[in-house]
C-alpha cells in the first residue's frame, strides 16, 4: 500500500518557537525528519511538511525549503496570516521558491475563532486559490460551521479539512460533529484528511475497531475521491503513535477496493497538492 503523508510536523527549536506545542509536555523536544522516516518503517512513500504555527513561521518555511530542495520532502503546507494584508502578497509570491504546495491558518489556537469571518481573511484565502494552492482548514468538531461558511464564501478555492473535522471522540461529541461534517462535505470544493483522530480518543479507543466507525462516517460523507491521509506526527504520539496509526490505516484501507485505497493513500494527494511520488521500482 502506497501512502503520501500530507501532515508531517517537524520541530527544530533552534530554528523557531512553536506556539501550541509549549502547552504539551510530550512535545517539548525536537522532532527531526530522520525520526519520522524511521517510524514510517518503509510504509510511507513520501511526505509533505505541515506548518507548526511557529512563532517565526517565515523562518520555519525557509528551513523546510532546504529539506525539499534536498529531495527529502515532497513539499510543504506553509503558515499564513490571511487576516491581515500586511506582507501577505509578498509571502504568497515567495511560496513557489520554498516548495509550498498549500497554506494553512489554524482557526482554534492562539487566534479568535471567528477570524475567518472577516472580509480580509476571505479575500486573502481567495488569493491563495487564484494562485493555484489549496487551503487546509483546521477547526474543532463544534466549530465545523466555520469551515462550511468559509468554503461557501470561497467556492473557487480547494479546501482540505484537517483531522476528519477534529471530533471529540473522548468526550462523546459524535452527533454535533457528524452533523457539521456532513454540512462541510456538501461543499464540493472541500476534501477531508484522514489524520489526527487517535489523539482525540480515550486510551481504550485508540484501536482500529474503535476508530473505524468514525473514519467510515467521514468516507461515507466525502467519498474516497475527496480524501487524503496524514500522520499528524508527532501529535499522533498523544494517541496511537505513528506505527500504531499506520497499522490502523492499513486495516481501514484494506477493507476498501484497491482503487479507493490508492486514491486515499496517494493519488488524491498528488492531485490536490500537485506533488509527485517517484515511480515504483
Amino acid at each position: 500500500m502506497r501512502l503520501i503523508d500530507t501532515h508531517l510536523h517537524l520541530i527544530d527549536r533552534s530554528v523557531t518557537g512553536h506556539a501550541w506545542t509549549h502547552r504539551v509536555p510530550a512535545l517539548q523536544r525536537d522532532f527531526p525528519l530522520e525520526e519520522a522516516l524511521a517510524l514510517y518503517g518503509g510504509r510511507v512513500a513520501g511526505a509533505i511538511f505541515m506548518e507548526v504555527a511557529a512563532t517565526d513561521w517565515v523562518a520555519e518555511s525557509r528551513w523546510v525549503a532546504g529539506l525539499i530542495r534536498e529531495g527529502r520532502l515532497l513539499g510543504q503546507i506553509a503558515n499564513c496570516r490571511p487576516e491581515t494584508d500586511e506582507g501577505f502578497a509578498a509571502w504568497l509570491e515567495e511560496g513557489p521558491s520554498l516548495g509550498v504546495v498549500g497554506y494553512r491558518r489554524i482557526l482554534h489556537e492562539d487566534v479568535a475563532e471567528d477570524v475567518s469571518l472577516s472580509d480580509t481573511f476571505r479575500e486573502n484565502v481567495r488569493r491563495i486559490g487564484r494562485a493555484g494552492f489549496p487551503f487546509d482548514v483546521n477547526v474543532l468538531g463544534r466549530t465545523l460551521w466555520l469551515a462550511r461558511d468559509l468554503a461557501r464564501a470561497c467556492p473557487d478555492v480547494r479546501f482540505v479539512l484537517d483531522h476528519c473535522g477534529t471530533p471529540d471522540i473522548a468526550g462523546g461529541g459524535r452527533e454535533e460533529w457528524e452533523r457539521g461534517l456532513r454540512e462541510v462535505a456538501a461543499c464540493p470544493n472541500v476534501c477531508v484528511k484522514i489524520s489526527g483522530i487517535s489523539a482525540y480518543a480515550g486510551p481504550e479507543e485508540r484501536t482500529e475497531a474503535a476508530l473505524r466507525p468514525w473514519i467510515e462516517t467521514v468516507l461515507e460523507a466525502f467519498g474516497a475521491d475527496r480524501a487524503v491521509w496524514g500522520s499528524d506526527w508527532p501529535v499522533v504520539n498523544l494517541g496511537a503513535g505513528l506505527p500504531g496509526w499506520l497499522d490502523i490505516t492499513e486495516a481501514v484501507l484494506g477493507r476498501l477496493s484497491p482503487d479507493e485505497a490508492a486514491a486515499i493513500g496517494w493519488r488524491n494527494a498528488e492531485r490536490i497538492y500537485g506533488v509527485r511520488l517517484p515511480a515504483e521500482s
